[in-house]
């Protein structure tokens, strides 16, 4: 009878060595007896301690230190200064935009205007006392002369700033008024009022034991002065604006003109339907063409020429 022999035992494989080792070590580690704490330790005394306990935080804080993450983050004052810079860099970019700089501009030429009609006013105002005592004559006080003195001024200077507004106002809308007669209407109203402030108080006007001083004479003509100052430099200022260039104007090119070239056949015949009627003459001018046609003036001048080089074209 023969034996039986077992099947032999496999040989472990790399893997499960590797883990019966690490089974072996937890092992170990569980049953070995726990570490003292430091304060078990012999000699740690409560200094010890604190300075052990110091070292372990500044080993801690060391390893969070390597790390810049926090430093990436912007603080609520970084965020607020990137929102300012981006706010002034679109206020910016709007300020070069051409249709906020002819606003800014009407703005503020709406505002010296203003500006310039209420010192016009006050000037005016301000010069009445003076007329008032020209046109009295010396007449008694509340007396109808008296009171009707203190009309000259305000009635002149009324028609005064009708001429001054609407010249003021037609310059605000780019078509400064430059008309000599109203030049010469302003003119002689400011003159009239400069010599009924000033003559009461030239030397030859003065009643007897008054002695003349420039301080008076000054005082009453510098109303007059600053509606003169005004009447004369509104119209340059608002000529100005008027000239502004906001970027918005396209260059001027030239006039164009391509004979009969890619005319419409259409506009031809309709001219020639015109002048069979009667509506046209034989060889009518581009602007009678342009205005009967309503085409442009490069069409008109080829309609024109095309009918000029036809022979069949004329009256009936």
């Amino acid at each position: 009878m023969s034996a039986i022999n077992p099947d032999p035992i496999p040989e472990p494989t790399p893997e499960e060595v590797a883990r019966g080792l690490a089974e072996l070590e937890r092992h170990v580690a569980s049953q070995a007896p726990a570490a003292p704490s430091p304060a078990e330790l012999p000699g740690a005394t409560r200094r010890v301690l604190r300075l052990r306990a110091e070292v372990a935080e500044a080993h801690q804080l060391a390893d969070l230190q390597a790390d810049d993450t926090p430093l990436m983050l912007d603080t609520p004052k970084v965020r607020k200064r990137r929102k300012q810079a981006q706010e002034a860099a679109r206020l910016h970019a709007l300020a070069q935009d051409p249709q906020m700089r002819a606003w800014q501009a009407a703005r503020m030429r709406r505002l010296l205007v203003s500006v310039a009609m209420v010192v016009l006013a006050l000037s005016l105002a301000w010069s009445t006392a003076g007329v008032q005592q020209f046109a009295a004559e010396g007449a008694p006080a509340w007396s109808p002369a008296w009171l009707f003195a203190w009309l000259v001024e305000p009635f002149m200077s009324l028609a005064l700033l009708v001429v001054v507004g609407a010249r003021a106002y037609m310059g605000t809308r780019g078509q400064p008024i430059t008309n000599r007669i109203l030049t010469r209407i302003e003119g002689l109203f400011l003159a009239l009022t400069f010599g009924m402030n000033a003559w009461p108080h030239l030397p030859w006007s003065l009643p007897e034991g008054e002695t003349f001083t420039v301080g008076g004479v000054v005082l009453h003509i510098i109303g007059p002065t600053v509606a003169v100052a005004i009447v004369t430099a509104l119209p340059i200022i608002l000529a100005a604006f008027a000239n502004l260039d906001h970027g918005t104007r396209a260059p001027l090119t030239g006039l164009t003109y391509g004979g009969n070239a890619g005319v419409s056949t259409a506009l031809i015949e309709r001219a020639r339907t015109l002048i069979a009627s009667g509506e046209l003459p034989a060889e009518p001018s581009a602007y009678r063409l342009q205005r009967t046609l309503g085409c442009a003036m490069d069409d008109a001048r080829a309609v024109r020429d095309a009918l000029r080089n036809d022979p069949t074209t004329g009256k009936d």
